[in-house]
């Protein structure tokens, strides 16, 4: 199953479409704006929020929070610095855990449980200018899901790209 993501830089209030591999509208992203904390929303084509997003306050690491139905469902923060690759893992409520790595920047990575592969970012295969896919592989995986993990760890890649030119330029 495959997911087309129109690129661009995710901002508190931005909101985007998700659409399938035929140009269909599937989710759309909905950025929070003017909240104490970075918050998305990820929901359905009728409007229906299927999955909530937000930044975990006071924990020492940068962390987003997955909630379904008020629920936690999911944590993930950065589990590893390298020159090369990003890596996050992804806690998941009924102990099971995911990891992401790869490029996050460059939308170029992978989820992957227990060394199996879930879905795939990418933009390499695609000719639309400023688009990225997400490949979900398995097909009893939770797209929304997947999808709410991509969100996630852009936007925490984004974010500590944005503190460390930040912190650069003092």
């Amino acid at each position: 199953m495959r997911f087309l993501v129109r690129d661009r830089i995710l901002g508190i209030g931005d909101d985007y479409w998700i659409e399938d591999e035929h140009g269909t509208k599937v989710f759309l992203v909905d950025g929070k704006a003017m909240r104490l904390r970075d918050t998305f929303e990820l929901k359905d084509t009728r409007g229906r929020v299927l999955i909530d997003i937000h930044q975990k306050m006071f924990s020492l690491r940068e962390t987003m929070v997955i909630e379904r139905g008020g629920e936690a469902l999911a944590k993930i923060r950065r589990k590893r610095l390298s020159l090369l690759r990003n890596h996050y893992r992804v806690s998941l409520v009924d102990g099971t855990e995911l990891d992401v790595s790869g490029k996050i920047l460059d939308r170029e990575f992978a989820v992957e449980y227990d060394g199996e592969l879930l879905a795939v970012i990418s933009r390499r295969r695609l000719s639309v200018v400023d688009t990225y896919g997400i490949d979900v592989v398995r097909e009893d995986a939770d797209p929304a899901l997947l999808i709410a993990v991509a969100v996630c760890v852009i936007h925490l890649a984004e974010k500590e790209r944005e503190e460390r030119h930040a912190g650069a330029a003092e």
